[in-house]
C-alpha cells in the first residue's frame, strides 16, 4: 500500500458551471463515490480555499478583483479583456470560491507531500492549466497547476510536471518557459486539430529553461499501443537525466475515445498502466484531475488511476471478471477498465508514422540538452 490521500469535500461540489457548459465538476465527486463504494478509499483531506498571497505569486491582482466580482454579480467592462464571459469560462455565481477552493485542494497536496504525510495526493478537481496570470481561458479561472508547482519548488523540489490531458497545457508552459528547476512535458492533440492551437515540438523552452520544456503532439486517432510506446521513448530518458524530486501529474481523460470535445481513441487502460510505470521512478506524485467531457467515462478512470497509484485495490479486482464496462454496459461495478479498442491498419500506420516523427525531433533538440545519447 503507497501512503495515499484523496483530496476532496462536499464544499467543492456546492457550485456548478452553467448547465449549458460542457465541464460538468460533478466528476470529482462522482468519482470519490465509485471509489467509496469500492472500498478503495484508504485516506481522504479536505482542502482550504487557496489564500489571495499565495495566489498572487502568479496572477495579477488586478485579475483576482476581477474574478471576484464577476463571481459576486458585479458588472466591469475589464470582462472583455480577463477572458471572463466566454463561453469557455463563463459567469456564474460562487466561481471565485469555487476556483480558489480547487485551488487550494491541489496546494494541499503538495504540502501533503512536502510534509512526507504522503507519496500520493490526488486533486480530481484540479487541473485547471490554461489560466494566466491575467486571463481566464479554457474552463480554467485559477492555474492551480502552476501554484502547486511553485509551491513545490520554493521548498527547494525539482519538479516534473507531466501533462495528459488531451489540451496542450499553454499557461503551465509559458509560466516555466526559461526556468530549469521545473520539467514541462506534455502529451497532447496536435494544435493543428485542437485548441489552445501550442504545444509543438520546437517549444522547448528558452534561456535557462531551454531544454526544459518538451511537447508531443498527438495525430487524430492516436491509440493506446502508441500512445504507450511513445511514453517509453521519452518519458524514462528525461526522468532519468533530471532525477525529479516530485513529480506533479495532470491526469485529464478528454483523451479517452468518444470524448466530446477531443479526438483521441485511447482506453482508460494506457493510463492506468502509465500511473503504474510512473510509481516505478520511486517519486512522490501530486496528480490532479483535468480535462474529460464524458462526465461517467472520466470519473470511472480517475477512480481506476487513484486505485493504481494509491495500491488500495489487487489488479484482478480493477477487472472484475471482465463484466460491465468491458462488455460495454455503462455499469462501474463490472470492473474500473475498458473494453479494448480496435484501430484500422492505415490509421495506426498513420498514426505512428507521426508520433515516430515527433520523437525523433524531440531527441534531435531536447535530449542533447540532458546528454541523453540515442
Amino acid at each position: 500500500m503507497t501512503k495515499a490521500i484523496f483530496i476532496h469535500s462536499k464544499e467543492l461540489e456546492l457550485h456548478s458551471y452553467p448547465q449549458d457548459s460542457p465541464l460538468r465538476i460533478q466528476r470529482a465527486g462522482r468519482c470519490r463515490e465509485i471509489l467509496d463504494s469500492m472500498n478503495l478509499l484508504n485516506d481522504e483531506s479536505a482542502p482550504s480555499p487557496a489564500a489571495r498571497d499565495v495566489l498572487l505569486k502568479f496572477h495579477t491582482p488586478e485579475y483576482l478583483d476581477l474574478l471576484k466580482k464577476a463571481s459576486d454579480g458585479i458588472f466591469d467592462e475589464a470582462f472583455i479583456y480577463s477572458g471572463l464571459g466566454t463561453p469557455d469560462c463563463p459567469l456564474f455565481a460562487g466561481m471565485y470560491d469555487y476556483a480558489t477552493l480547487a485551488c487550494g485542494a491541489s496546494l494541499l497536496g503538495a504540502k501533503k507531500i512536502l510534509s512526507g504525510e504522503a507519496q500520493v495526493a490526488f486533486n480530481p478537481s484540479g487541473g485547471y492549466h490554461h489560466a494566466a496570470p491575467d486571463l481566464a481561458a479554457g474552463f480554467s479561472y485559477i492555474n492551480d497547476v502552476v501554484l502547486a508547482c511553485l509551491t513545490l519548488a520554493e521548498a527547494g523540489k525539482k519538479v516534473m510536471f507531466l501533462d495528459l490531458d488531451a489540451h496542450h497545457c499553454d499557461a503551465v508552459q509559458d509560466a516555466f518557459y526559461q526556468r530549469n528547476d521545473v520539467l514541462v512535458i506534455s502529451f497532447h492533440e496536435s494544435g493543428t486539430t485542437l485548441y489552445p492551437g501550442t504545444g509543438f515540438e520546437h517549444e522547448i523552452g528558452e534561456g535557462d529553461g531551454e531544454g526544459y520544456n518538451t511537447n508531443l503532439p498527438l495525430p487524430v486517432g492516436t491509440y493506446d499501443d502508441a500512445y504507450q510506446g511513445a511514453f517509453m521513448q521519452i518519458i524514462p530518458p528525461l526522468a532519468g537525466a533530471f532525477d525529479p524530486d516530485v513529480i506533479v501529474l495532470e491526469l485529464g481523460m478528454d483523451g479517452l475515445a468518444g470524448d466530446p470535445l477531443a479526438h483521441l481513441n485511447l482506453t482508460n487502460n494506457v493510463y492506468a498502466d502509465i500511473c503504474s510505470l510512473l510509481l516505478k521512478l520511486d517519486k512522490p506524485i501530486l496528480a490532479t484531475g483535468g480535462g474529460g467531457y464524458h462526465e461517467e467515462n472520466t470519473a470511472r478512470a480517475w477512480a481506476l488511476c487513484y486505485s493504481v497509484l494509491s495500491g488500495a485495490a489487487p489488479e484482478e479486482d480493477l477487472y472484475a471478471g471482465l463484466g460491465g464496462v468491458m462488455l460495454q454496459s455503462s455499469e462501474w461495478a463490472g470492473g474500473l477498465r475498458d473494453r479494448m479498442l480496435l484501430s484500422h491498419g492505415g490509421q495506426r500506420r498513420r498514426v505512428d508514422k507521426a508520433i515516430q516523427n515527433s520523437i525523433d525531433r524531440i531527441r534531435e533538440t531536447v535530449f542533447p540538452i540532458h546528454f541523453i545519447s540515442g
